[in-house]
């Protein structure tokens, strides 16, 4: 199965690329609500930003990651027996997922103006993809359970 370590290879890459984005787009959402009162030139080029950030970049990541780990369980299912490592990771990604979807809600509320999110509010937010990836690591890397 030469080909299993190009898929895991290509997915590791994809991954990182996505871990990339969910790291930095909080950042720019810092930045816009910082900001906003400014002058909307600022704001106009980090809306840009924003935008292109999640749907260049983070969006085909997110479904190269997604399809090469599927492909991976696919094309070893004997995965799912080496212990409950796996399903944690599972667990933890379903949250991932669910947090790159919550970045698109908010990029769109805060190009419509009407996201009251607080820059320190999006400080503690901007958290959540780092607590993920750890555990994600862990459960790849030492398979503790």
């Amino acid at each position: 199965m030469e080909y299993y370590s190009w898929i895991l290879a290509f997915h590791v890459m994809s991954f990182a690329s996505w871990m990339a984005v969910l790291f930095y787009l909080p950042r720019l959402f810092i930045y816009h609500v910082e900001h906003k009162s400014n002058g909307s030139a600022f704001t106009d080029v980090i809306e840009i930003q924003e935008r292109k950030l999640y749907s260049f970049i983070g969006v085909p990541a997110f479904w190269a990651t997604l399809i090469s780990g599927l492909a991976m369980i696919f094309l070893n299912l004997g995965l799912f027996e080496s212990g409950f490592w796996l399903h944690v990771k599972l667990v933890t990604l379903v949250f991932l997922i669910a947090y790159h979807y919550s970045l698109n809600a908010i990029r769109k509320k805060l190009q419509d103006e009407t996201c009251t999110k607080t820059g320190k509010q999006l400080r503690f937010y901007n958290e959540v993809p780092t607590i993920l990836m750890i555990i994600i690591v862990i459960m790849v890397v030492i398979k503790p359970i």
